[in-house]
């Protein structure tokens, strides 16, 4: 006999799955369901949502604040880190685990008997849903209706929602899969599904945080960010709060068309989807705080970061952010940010995001070190006896190949040829 439940709490967007997600679990299962949205930093998405959640069957619709704590805990960290999954800058990924920690903060007060939430059976969001649910109540029911329920397919819960007169913002020639926050939007689905056809960059009202390369202006934009310790400061010389820093840059790097992504990705689950995503802002920070990093950090530290940094985001994106790991992890990336303190600037130019200068009290390059003209601070004469000893393994090598043809006749190459 299938379970029954008295109150269920939603993770509600008012999206397509959320929206038709209410009526259904009420029909299904005869529950209160109480829906809960994390605002992100998704804008005008929330414009409307309380009246259209409480009209649709839901008791009570909360809608949390989390664009600061999102910032600064989940995105500036990950920033910190230089962690990405196949070019991706996690978006979506870093997004689940802060909305359903609050999910389950309000699971847990409200009483609910079980969380619901409308994630595919295809997708990573449902394990980066469930793994923070089970970090925080372990014993906490989830439902989750794309595994087992008759709507198996975004037309199907479309129709659903015409019959039950739920409004929608999109209709069956129009829905792109989204996923909007303050850091990103992405897009799947339609004709995106095919990576034969081209993402439609030009198509008027595709792109939604800014313009294509092709449709950005003809000059170029420099930008200036301040880093304290890894972490961006201000811009162009003024002083912000790391949300509107975001803010500043998603429009500057909107602006010139930097910051999209168009890829095929190896899903958690198994199998590589397509997707376009937007992040302007992101792309900016990232590429500035790689270049702080150059002059800052000594090259062990950098090279070892690196490879964490292809673990944190692998962890990232598989939905692990509350596990031991990660945070020990983060802990090693805040003790190399000591000293990724200084100033760069960027030139935006037409989706490009390059170079213009790069200053730092804590710079470990040495003009005189590296200089092509006269120094009295290095000995090039050194150079041999490095040389030397760097390559003794494979001298030794040589030398015992060459004593084995002489006794054999036959060649033992040490080196492929």
């Amino acid at each position: 006999m299938e379970k029954k439940y008295n109150k269920v709490v939603l993770a509600y967007s008012g999206g397509l799955d959320t929206s038709v997600l209410i009526p259904w679990l009420k029909e299904h299962y005869g529950c209160e369901v109480i829906a809960v949205s994390g605002n992100v930093g998704q804008g005008t998405e929330l414009d409307g949502l309380e009246e259209k959640a409480l009209k649709t069957g839901a008791s009570k619709l909360y809608i949390e604040d989390l664009t600061q704590e999102f910032v600064d805990d989940y995105i500036i960290p990950t920033m910190k880190a230089g962690a990405s999954y196949e070019q991706y800058l996690l978006g979506t990924s870093f997004a689940r685990p802060i909305i359903a920690k609050r999910i389950v903060e309000i699971a847990l007060k409200e009483g609910a008997d079980a969380i619901c939430h409308g994630c595919t059976g295809k997708g990573n969001d449902q394990v980066r849903f469930e793994l923070a649910i089970h970090a925080f109540a372990p014993q906490m029911d989830i439902i989750a209706p794309w595994r087992f329920w008759e709507l198996n397919s975004r037309e199907k819960e479309i129709a659903y929602a015409e019959a039950h007169n739920i409004p929608l913002k999109i209709n069956k020639e129009t829905n792109y899969s989204k996923d909007k926050n303050l850091w990103h939007l992405s897009h799947e689905g339609l004709d995106l599904e095919l990576p034969s056809n081209e993402a439609p960059l030009n198509r008027p009202g595709f792109l939604e945080l800014g313009v294509s390369p092709e449709m950005a202006p003809d000059k170029a934009t420099y930008v200036d960010i301040h880093f304290e310790k890894g972490v961006p400061t201000a811009v162009n010389g003024e002083e912000m709060d790391s949300v509107k820093i975001i803010e500043t840059l998603n429009k500057l790097g909107g602006e010139n068309g930097v910051g999209i992504l168009d890829i095929v990705e190896n899903r958690l689950v198994g199998m590589k989807s397509r997707g376009v995503y937007e992040t302007p802002g992101g792309a900016i920070l990232y590429a500035a705080h790689q270049k702080l990093e150059e002059i800052t950090l000594d090259k062990e530290t950098s090279h070892y970061k690196a490879q964490v940094a292809l673990k944190f985001g692998e962890m990232v994106y598989n939905g692990q952010w509350y596990t031991p790991l990660r945070k020990a992890i983060s802990a090693f990336v805040d003790s190399t940010q000591e000293t990724v303190t200084g100033d760069v600037k960027l030139k935006l130019y037409k989706g490009n995001i390059l170079p213009a200068s790069v200053t730092s009290p804590f710079s470990l390059y040495s003009e005189d070190m590296a200089t092509f003209n006269e120094d009295d601070c290095y000995d090039q004469a050194d150079s041999a006896g490095f040389i030397n000893l760097f390559g003794l393994p494979l001298k030794v090598r040589a030398l015992n190949d060459q004593m084995l043809f002489d006794k054999t006749g036959k060649h033992f190459p040490s080196v492929e040829k």
